[in-house]
């Protein structure tokens, strides 16, 4: 669907019951409000939907509070978690006043991107292709009382669950620390809702390959394919819903924070880029590693930039306690055809 007719009539013809709208917060959260679909109409996809951006942190003061919530069509799928039927929209923040783009909007702000990097005479499309690992946990506490503050994290998977007695007996079958790269189930506990997460994001109109266990215990990642820039960023935030609404379902909980156990491998996010121009690869050349000269000025940027860029990639104090020695993760401003440190 990449039009409003298509989506106000596949409402109409399937009877769905919901519109749910959703745009991206500055700290990279889903928020969404829900439409009754009696009242939606072509002036929705038009003007848009008013909501109160004061109360996103982040956003406007309260005496500046309006913004618009403006529908792109083209992402248009079905939820398929809701109990009653619910079309999803993702949407772009506008300023009601000048009616652009709002400059704290990471959808619009991607979209400048872009924009930008036509005009420029670069190229005519940048592909991103992330790979977003997660851990999935079976207990999950954690207190910030004056009393008592720590959390406690649990999993089958954990090598500190070979003592634990359960009523159905202990099997075992758990990965060594840093050793849970590829094994086959049972010592692989998460076959079937990562099978369960693939097929749902595929539901929802994301492209997917693969999926398989990382290198941590309860440590996992699934593979989406590679997609123009904003479409991509789309895709990773239904890739994080469809994550933790699985994980929520088997009665388990989801994260992506970059470091959640001490003394095994962190999450990390590779991400795959490539600009073209005129359907070919502009990156491709005959330097280092065989890339162009284009390619390794937009590496130099990125190493001259990348103070900046972590206020956006590592921007938690947990991202620093992944970026330690030993454990896969960053420690190093290089470049390197296969070093991954």
């Amino acid at each position: 669907m990449t039009t409003a007719a298509d989506v106000l009539k596949k409402i109409k013809d399937e009877d769905i019951k919901f519109l749910d709208l959703r745009f991206t917060d500055p700290r990279g959260k889903l928020q969404h409000v829900t439409m009754d679909c009696t009242y939606v109409d072509e002036d929705m996809f038009s003007e848009g939907v008013m909501f109160d951006g004061s109360s996103i942190a982040g956003w406007k003061a309260i005496n500046e509070s309006d913004m618009t919530l403006m529908l792109d069509p083209s992402t248009a799928h079905l939820d398929p978690f809701f109990a009653h039927s619910t079309m999803v929209v993702l949407c772009d923040i506008l300023d009601p006043i000048s009616g652009e783009g709002y400059n704290r909007d990471p959808r619009s702000t991607a979209k400048k991107a872009e924009a930008y990097v036509k005009a420029s005479g670069i190229g005519d499309t940048i592909f991103f292709g992330p790979e977003p690992e997660f851990f999935v946990f079976d207990d999950v506490r954690f207190s910030t009382d004056p009393y008592n503050t720590g959390f406690q994290l649990d999993s089958t998977e954990l090598p500190s669950n070979m003592p634990t007695e359960y009523e159905m007996g202990n099997m075992g079958h758990r990965p060594r620390i840093k050793g849970g790269y590829f094994p086959v189930p049972p010592v692989d506990a998460g076959q079937d809702y990562r099978s369960e997460m693939l097929e749902v994001l595929k539901q929802m109109g994301v492209k997917m390959e693969k999926h398989h266990h990382e290198v941590a215990a309860a440590q996992h990642e699934l593979g989406t394919l590679f997609a123009p820039m904003v479409q991509s960023a789309d895709q990773m935030q239904l890739y994080k819903y469809a994550v933790h609404q699985v994980a929520h379902a088997y009665g388990k909980t989801a994260t992506f924070m970059p470091k959640p156990v001490y003394g095994d491998n962190g999450t990390g996010m590779h991400c795959h880029q490539s600009i073209w121009k005129d359907g070919k690869p502009i990156f491709a050349g005959n330097e280092y590693a065989g890339l162009s000269e284009s390619c390794l000025y937009y590496i130099g940027g990125i190493i001259k930039h990348a103070k900046a860029i972590n206020a956006f990639t590592n921007p938690t104090t947990n991202s620093y306690k992944r970026l330690v020695p030993g454990f896969e993760a960053p420690v190093l401003l290089a470049y390197s055809a296969r070093n991954r440190s």
